[in-house]
C-alpha cells in the first residue's frame, strides 16, 4: 500500500524519519515554512527508548572536546582495568567495535582532534539561542533553564591536567572563571570539600526534564498541523519513498533521516557506510534529592554530569562498549551512585530511577549531515554522540535549510555522510 505524507494543499511534503530531538526541530522548523511535514517513529517523542530521553541535559556550548583526544589509546587499557573508571567494555564483544574503535582511537592524534572541535565549535557555539528559539511560544519553553556550568575538580593541580582539552576551548573562544573550594561552599553548602576548584561557564542552559521537553515540543507540533506516523521506517528509497515494517510505503518531496542509531542500516540501504555505533550511557535519577546542586556540575574525577531537574538529581555519563541490545549493566548504575554520594555526603532522595540508552558515536565524533550521494532528496542528520541535546535544533534547522534548498551559513564539509565511504 502507498500512502502521501498527511496534509492538504500543494504544499511540500517532508517525511523525518525519527522523533527525537533533532528529527521533532527538523519537523518543526518546516512545518513554521508551510511544509507538510512528518514524523515517522514507532514510539513517542520523549519516549525512554529515545537518547534524548536520557541525557544529562546540559546545553553545553563548551563541549567541544572530541571524545577520542591525544594519549586517549595509551588511557584506555588502564581505564578499562580500573574498576572506577567510566570506561566499560564487554570483552565479548570487543572484535566487533574494532572497525569503529580503530579509527576512533587514531581521531584523537593532535591535528585530527582539533580539527574535529573546530566542527563541534559550529555546532555548539549557540545552543541555548537555539533551544529558545525552536521552543518560544510553546509548552516546551519552561523547560528550559539558563546559567553557569561548572567543571569541579579536587585541585587545581588536578584542574591542570585537563590543561589540553581547556586551552582548545580557549582557542575557540570559550572563557570561564575560575573558583576556589571557599567560594564554591559559599554557593552550595552541602557541596562535598573534596572539591576545592571549579572552571565556570556562563551562558549555559538546561534542560528539567528532556524526556518531557522533547514530548511538549512534539505536542506542540502536532497541534499545529504536523503529523506522527507512529511505525518503524524498514528501508529508504532514493527516490524518498519510505517502507515500514508493516510493508506499508509512503513518499514526500524530502525525508530527513534522523533516526539516531538505527541510522545506520538504513543509510546502508542507500549506499552509505555510516562508521557509528550505539555506544551506551547511562543515568541515575533520584527523584526528591536533598540537596540538589544549583547548577549543573560536571564531575571531573567521575566524569559524570550533575544535573538539578524536575523534582530531583539526574547523575549521567559513562561509556559503555558492548553490543547495543545486551542488557543493562548493573556496574555503571553502582559507579554513578558513588559518584552522587561522593559529591554530597549527607545525600538523601525518595526514589531511584536508572537508565540505559544508546548513543548515535560515529568514529571521529561528528554527526552526519548532508544529502546522500545520488539521493538529494535524503538528508542525513543523526550521529550526535554525547551532545545530541545540546546541537539537536541547530542540527534540525539545518537539515531543514538543506531539505528547503537553502545552503546553511556553515562548512557543512566535515559533516558529510560520505567520509566514511560507500556501503560494501
Amino acid at each position: 500500500m502507498r500512502e502521501e505524507a498527511k496534509g492538504g494543499g500543494e504544499a511540500p511534503s517532508a517525511l523525518v524519519i525519527g522523533a527525537g530531538i533533532t528529527g521533532v526541530a527538523a519537523a518543526e522548523r518546516l512545518r513554521r515554512e508551510g511544509w507538510r511535514a512528518t514524523l515517522v517513529d514507532p514510539v513517542e517523542p520523549g519516549d525512554p527508548e529515545q537518547a534524548s530521553f536520557g541525557n544529562g541535559g546540559i546545553l553545553a556550548r563548551c563541549a567541544v572536546v572530541p571524545v577520542s583526544t591525544p594519549g586517549l589509546a595509551l588511557r584506555a587499557p588502564r581505564m578499562l582495568l580500573d574498576p572506577g573508571s567510566p570506561l566499560f567494555l564487554r570483552w565479548r564483544d570487543l572484535p566487533r567495535l574494532m572497525p569503529w574503535l580503530v579509527p576512533f582511537l587514531r581521531a584523537g592524534r593532535e591535528a585530527e582532534a582539533r580539527r574535529i572541535a573546530a566542527a563541534l565549535a559550529m555546532l555548539t557555539e549557540d545552543s541555548v539561542r537555539q533551544h529558545q528559539e525552536l521552543a518560544a511560544g510553546t509548552p516546551a519553553a519552561p523547560f528550559i533553564r539558563t546559567g553557569e556550568y561548572a567543571y569541579l575538580y579536587a585541585s587545581r593541580a588536578a584542574f591542570e591536567k585537563d590543561a589540553w582539552g581547556f586551552a582548545l576551548r580557549r582557542e575557540l573562544g570559550f572563557a570561564w572563571r575560575e573558583a576556589d573550594g571557599a567560594a564554591l561552599r559559599a554557593a552550595d553548602p552541602a557541596l562535598n570539600p573534596r572539591y576545592d576548584f571549579a572552571a565556570i561557564f556562563e551562558d549555559h542552559g538546561w534542560i528539567a526534564s528532556p524526556g518531557g521537553y522533547v514530548a511538549a515540543l512534539a505536542r506542540h507540533f502536532l497541534r499545529q498541523g504536523g503529523a506522527h506516523v507512529k511505525a518503524r521506517a524498514r528501508a529508504i528509497a532514493r527516490d524518498g519513498t519510505v517502507t515500514l515494517e508493516d510493508g506499508r510505503t509512503l513518499r514526500a518531496d524530502r525525508v530527513i533521516l534522523a533516526a539516531g542509531v538505527r541510522s545506520r542500516e538504513l543509510a546502508r540501504g542507500l549506499g552509505l557506510e555510516i562508521n557509528m555505533i550505539a555506544e551506551r550511557g547511562y543515568h541515575l535519577e533520584l527523584r526528591g534529592a536533598r540537596p540538589a546542586p544549583p547548577i549543573p556540575y560536571m564531575i571531573a574525577d567521575g566524569k559524570f554530569v550533575a544535573t538539578p531537574m524536575e523534582g530531583g538529581l539526574r547523575c549521567a555519563g559513562v561509556v559503555e562498549l558492548a553490543d547495543a541490545d545486551a542488557p543493562p549493566s548493573a556496574a555503571p548504575v553502582r559507579l554513578l551512585r558513588r559518584g552522587a554520594a561522593r559529591l554530597y555526603p549527607q545525600l538523601r532522595w525518595d526514589e531511584a530511577r536508572s537508565w540505559m540508552g544508546r548513543r548515535p558515536s560515529t568514529a571521529d565524533s561528528l554527526p552526519a549531515l548532508g544529502p546522500v550521494p545520488g539521493a538529494p532528496r535524503v538528508i542525513c542528520a543523526f550521529g550526535g554522540q554525547h551532545v545530541g541535546l545540546t546541537i539537536g535544533p541547530r542540527l534540525g534547522r539545518m537539515a531543514a535549510d538543506l531539505a528547503a534548498g537553502r545552503a546553511p551559513n556553515a562548512d557543512l564539509r566535515a559533516l558529510a555522510p560520505e567520509r566514511f565511504g560507500p556501503a560494501s
